[in-house]
């Protein structure tokens, strides 16, 4: 586990940024943290460090946004999510296991139907409107070498 801090929505945009750098295919992101926490922005980041350049919005509507690049990015809004059913039924377990690289908002409300291994990030905010902490844990041993490659 370590923590990571930002004063900006772009410093936590650039440290996505510096995470989607070093993602591979079956990469997964769990992102966990209260309304505006911040993690459209880190997300934002990831798709940017990952080479892909588009315009990132949170899926909150449609559940899943997926982004075209050397690796597809599939990102998920779990949070207007009624049961684990509606995750079966839009195909989670493909994306999961499939060749690109998830990110998911929310994640700590499906926290049963993730795998054993992947970067869990709790954003928190701090005392100031732009300050956040990151909490980064990683799960499994490609994550735990991903965390000691950030050094910010």
């Amino acid at each position: 586990m370590k923590d990571f801090s930002t004063n900006s929505p772009q410093q936590t945009y650039e440290f996505g940024e510096k995470i989607g750098e070093r993602l591979i295919a079956g990469s997964i992101v769990c992102l966990a943290g209260e309304m505006g926490a911040g993690k459209t922005a880190l997300t934002q980041g990831i798709v940017k460090g990952a080479g892909i350049e588009t315009y990132v919005t949170s899926p909150t509507y449609t559940i899943i946004n997926e982004y075209s690049g050397k690796l597809p990015i599939y990102h998920f809004d779990v949070f207007r999510l009624e049961d684990g059913d509606e995750l079966y039924e839009i195909g989670f377990d493909e994306y999961l296991y499939g060749e690109g690289i998830v990110i998911i908002e929310w994640a700590n409300l499906i926290k049963e139907f993730l795998p054993k291994e992947y970067l869990w990030i709790d954003i928190k905010k701090g005392e100031d409107f732009n300050d956040r902490t990151l909490t980064l844990i990683p799960k499994g041993n490609y994550y735990i070498e991903l965390l000691k490659e950030l050094k910010i």
